[in-house]
C-alpha cells in the first residue's frame, strides 16, 4: 500500500508539473486571497438537504443551500469521524482525532479532551498567513483556560464551549445545584482576553442560538470587507443536535415539525450569507463550503435522515461517517460537478492551505491532503483512497475504495460493542446499507490485502507519533 500511495503522489506531482501554473495564481479572474465561509452542522444526516434526496421530502425545501453544490462541487462519499470532538478536532489540524485525543490509559473523555495547545490549528494557519479569524458557534474543542478558540487562531467568538444537550439543564426537575455543575453561558472572547461569559443556555436560548451566530458572522463578513482583508468566518451550527428547537421565527413554519422547521430556518440562514456575500461583490473570491461534523443523532426521539445508509453517529458505518459536502468557488472549481471519490474532513486544512498559500505543519504528521486538483477538476481521482475508522480511542475498521472491514461492530438498539472474531468485509456499491458483509465476500478476498494494509501503515504512523509532544 505504502509503494501503491507513493506511485499515486509521484502521478499527482507530474500532473502539477504539466499544469504548471502555480495554486497561488489559481485563476485569471481571482485579484486577491480568497475569502473563507465555513459552515458546518451538528450531526446532521446525509440525507437532509434536497441535493443529496432530503429537503421536500424531509417537509422543508433547501433552496439556498442546494445552490452551493449546483454552482459548485457536491462529494458524495465526504467521511468524516463518529463523534463531535474527534470530527472537530480532525477539521482544525488535518490530523485524525487519535493523534490529539492519545493517552496510554483511560477513556476518551473526561477532564482532557480537544486540541492540546501544541497542535496547529486551521484558524492559524490562516492566521499567519494574513486572515481575519471568526469563530461563531460551537467549539466543543476545550473548555479550560489556554484552551479556546481564541486561544487557537481566532480572533474574536460568539458562541458555546460544548455542546447543546446542556441545554435541558436548567428546565430539567432533576438538576442538583450543589453538585458542583455549572449552568452553560453563552460565551465571548477576543484573541488574547479571557472569555466572558454571558446568559444561561437554556432552552429558550437554544432556539435563538443560530439566529445570534448567523447575524455574528454577518456582522463580521461586512466589517472585513471594509477592511479588504481577506477573512475566514467559522459557523459551527449547534443545530441540529438535541434539542431540535426552532427559534420562534421558524416554529410551525412547516406544519412538518420541529426538524422541518430547523432545516427551513438553516437554509434561510445560509442563504442570508451566501446573499451578503454576493451582494459585497464578494462571491467570485470567496471559498463558501457547507458540511456537518457526523451523522444523525442516534436517540430514538431525534428525527435525523442518514439517506441510504445504515447506523448513526457513534457507530462505524455510514450513515455515521458519510455527510454532505458542498463547496463553491466560482471559475477556480467547477459548477454542477458531483464526485463519489472518497475524500475526508481532515484534507480541508491542506487543500484550503493550498488555495491561499498557507504553510503547514512538518514537524507532526498530516493525515489529510490536499485536494485542490481534485476539486478544482484537473483529475477525476480524489487525492486519497482509504480512511480509518475511530470510535473514542478505539479502532474499529478502515474503508478502502469501495470497500470497509470492520474489526468491531456495533448493536443498533444497545450501542454495546461487539467484537468479531473474524472482520466483517462490505462492498458499499452492491451492499451500501452495510447489512450483507458475508454474501458478496467470498468472491473477493483479495480485498484483504488493501484494506489489512492500510490499517497496518496508519498503526505504525500512530506508534511512531507517541513521543510528539503535548501541552
Amino acid at each position: 500500500m505504502l509503494r501503491y500511495l507513493k506511485s499515486q503522489r509521484n502521478i499527482a506531482f507530474s500532473l502539477m508539473l504539466i499544469l504548471s501554473l502555480p495554486l497561488t495564481a489559481i485563476a485569471a479572474n481571482s485579484t486577491s486571497t480568497p475569502n473563507i465561509v465555513l459552515v458546518v452542522m451538528d450531526n446532521f444526516g446525509y440525507g437532509e438537504i434536497g441535493v443529496y434526496g432530503g429537503g421536500v421530502i424531509r417537509g422543508a425545501p433547501t433552496p439556498n443551500i442546494d445552490s452551493i453544490g449546483v454552482e459548485g462541487f457536491q462529494l458524495t462519499n465526504f467521511n468524516v469521524e463518529a463523534e463531535c470532538t474527534p470530527s472537530r478536532s480532525a477539521l482544525m489540524t488535518g490530523r485524525y482525532g487519535i493523534r490529539t485525543r492519545q493517552q496510554p490509559e483511560g477513556p476518551p473523555r473526561g477532564i482532557w479532551y480537544g486540541l492540546t495547545q501544541w497542535e496547529i490549528t486551521l484558524a492559524e494557519m490562516l492566521s499567519d498567513t494574513g486572515y481575519a479569524t471568526g469563530m461563531f458557534g460551537k467549539w466543543h474543542l476545550g473548555d479550560a483556560e489556554g484552551r479556546y478558540p481564541t486561544d487557537q487562531g481566532f480572533d474574536e467568538w460568539y458562541g458555546i464551549p460544548n455542546s447543546s444537550d446542556q441545554a435541558f439543564w436548567p428546565d430539567s426537575d432533576s438538576f442538583q445545584n450543589d453538585a458542583g455543575v455549572e449552568f452553560t453561558r453563552i460565551m465571548t472572547s477576543k484573541r488574547n482576553q479571557k472569555p466572558e461569559k454571558h446568559e444561561v443556555y437554556g432552552r429558550a436560548k437554544r432556539a435563538s442560538i443560530d439566529r445570534d451566530i448567523t447575524d455574528h458572522a454577518l456582522d463580521f463578513i461586512s466589517r472585513k470587507a471594509k477592511t479588504k482583508q481577506p477573512f475566514f468566518a467559522y459557523l459551527p451550527y449547534t443545530q441540529t443536535h438535541e434539542p431540535v428547537d426552532a427559534h420562534p421565527d421558524f416554529k410551525g413554519k412547516t406544519g412538518n415539525g420541529s426538524f422541518a422547521d430547523v432545516l427551513a430556518q438553516t437554509d434561510v440562514y445560509v442563504g442570508e450569507l451566501l446573499a451578503l456575500v454576493d451582494d459585497l461583490g464578494l462571491k467570485d473570491n470567496t471559498i463558501f463550503i457547507f458540511t456537518s461534523d457526523n451523522g444523525r443523532e442516534g436517540i430514538k426521539r431525534s428525527f435525523g435522515f442518514t439517506g441510504p445508509w445504515r447506523g448513526t453517529m457513534f457507530s462505524p458505518y455510514e450513515g455515521s461517517l458519510r455527510v454532505p459536502f458542498l463547496i463553491r468557488y466560482p471559475g477556480i472549481i467547477p459548477a454542477g460537478k458531483v464526485s463519489n471519490e472518497i475524500v475526508h474532513l481532515i484534507d480541508i486544512f491542506p487543500t484550503l492551505a493550498e488555495f491561499v498559500g498557507g504553510e503547514i505543519p512538518e514537524d507532526r504528521v498530516l493525515d489529510g491532503v490536499e485536494q485542490t486538483h481534485f476539486l478544482m477538476g484537473h483529475t477525476e481521482k480524489s487525492a486519497r483512497e482509504s480512511v480509518v475508522i475511530y470510535i473514542g480511542n478505539e479502532l474499529f475498521g478502515v474503508k478502502w475504495r469501495n470497500w470497509k472491514m470492520l474489526l468491531k461492530e456495533i448493536d443498533k438498539k444497545s450501542y454495546a460493542i461487539q467484537n468479531m472474531a473474524y472482520p466483517s468485509f462490505y462492498n458499499l456499491i452492491v451492499d451500501p446499507k452495510e447489512e450483507e458483509p458475508e454474501k458478496f465476500y467470498l468472491d473477493d478476498t483479495w480485498v484483504e490485502t488493501p484494506l489489512y494494509e492500510v490499517m497496518e501503515e496508519h498503526l505504525l504512523s500512530i506508534e511512531k507519533d507517541i513521543g510528539s509532544p503535548v501541552d
